[in-house]
């Protein structure tokens, strides 16, 4: 039995599985955002006198960064995730790569996958045991 078909991982809803793919959204482009900040706005500020970078890129990954963290609360009280989850998320918002870094690991200790296999294994017709019988 693989980690993903342990029975230990909680069974997630649609609407949780719904939840974790707009953290996972959100995440991405916080993480994109504060890249695209460090990598490129800072440069052309400082080495190309360029503010305008910093100015719009960096408003840009700040209401980015309020919406992730506002949702890493909200999936936090709505899908049941590990103690060390909501702080690692917290914390991951501040490195760079961080957001992804903590998306892979949360999905892996959820059993979450990009074919949701942890809640299609139990909302398939096949998932109580009986037999197809209907032809």
């Amino acid at each position: 039995m693989s980690y993903a078909q342990s029975s230990t991982l909680p069974v997630l809803t649609k609407s949780q599985n719904s939840i974790l793919k707009n953290l996972t959204i959100l995440g991405y482009l916080e993480g994109t955002s504060f890249l695209l900040l460090l990598g490129i706005a800072m440069p052309l500020k400082y080495m190309f006198g360029i503010p305008e970078a910093v100015k719009y890129i960096g408003m840009a990954h700040g209401v980015l960064f309020i919406a992730y963290i506002l949702m890493l609360l909200f999936a936090a009280s709505k899908i049941k995730m590990p103690l060390w989850a909501l702080p690692a998320g917290v914390l991951g918002s501040f490195l760079p790569f961080g957001p992804f870094v903590f998306d892979h690991v949360l999905k892996k200790r959820l059993g979450w996958s990009r074919g949701n296999r942890n809640s299609a294994r139990h909302d398939s017709p096949h998932a109580s045991g009986k037999a197809d019988t209907s032809g």
